[in-house]
């Protein structure tokens, strides 16, 4: 069976710098595409399947940080931040906010590809958070994947392992819907050995901590036939 080609994004203002990458990328194999500001590159992401995001940082109508922390609401596509700074915070800001890796121009273009290709392979097969820290409905909820806090309305939720495990597998998988036995395998590991009917009564047990209303939850939605999915946004 023969694979897809992978699609790039490059969010680039300075179309030689662009071109250059695109002919490189197209080289190799991918299909890539140019945004040149904020809004293009929101308009692709939307209609394309995009796989990867190299991101520069100085754009003309809104910062790369700023589509970075836009796009880490709700994807969890790989993104290389692209900069002219070489500040060590200015890198440490950039992980922090979701960005995958961190390259200071000038680069090579053979280094860009390893970087990519090393991306890629993780984001396939690692279950990473958004970013540290995330923020529903408004500060309604807050999760802190790098401190194990879930906070609703301010005041700190106490979930059991399992539960922080499902909630945080669920959130880092935005819009995606799970069958029992797929959050029975993400979240608590094949080593599991009750039925699957129990992430049942674990969903029952975190809606009624983390929910105003456990009859019409916003964040943990049954999917009926199927299984749940995190509305949050």
């Amino acid at each position: 069976m023969r694979l897809e080609p992978k699609k790039v994004l490059v969010v680039e203002d300075e179309a030689k710098i662009s071109e250059v990458i695109r002919s490189f990328l197209e080289s190799k194999g991918f299909v890539v595409f140019v945004a040149e500001n904020g809004r293009q590159a929101f308009g692709l992401i939307d209609k394309e399947n995009i796989s990867m995001i190299i991101l520069d940082l100085m754009l003309p109508d809104m910062s790369g940080e700023d589509i970075c922390i836009k796009i880490r609401k709700t994807s969890r596509i790989p993104v290389i931040m692209v900069t002219a700074k070489v500040d060590e915070v200015d890198m440490l800001k950039g992980l922090g906010i979701g960005a995958d890796d961190y390259m200071t121009k000038p680069f090579s273009l053979k280094e860009l590809y390893a970087r990519i290709e090393v991306v890629l392979r993780r984001s396939s097969d690692d279950l990473l958070p958004l970013y540290n820290k995330n923020s529903f409905m408004n500060g309604d909820l807050e999760v802190d994947f790098q401190y194990h806090t879930i906070k609703k309305q301010g005041r700190e939720v106490n979930l059991t392992t399992s539960e922080y495990k499902i909630l945080a597998s669920m959130i880092k998988y935005p819009n995606k819907v799970f069958a029992r036995e797929e959050l029975i395998r993400i979240a608590l590991g094949d080593e599991f050995e009750g039925f699957d009917r129990a992430i049942d009564s674990h969903i029952k047990n975190i809606r009624q901590k983390i929910e105003t209303d456990t009859k019409n939850p916003d964040y943990l939605i049954t999917i009926h036939g199927t299984g749940y999915k995190f509305g949050g946004y």
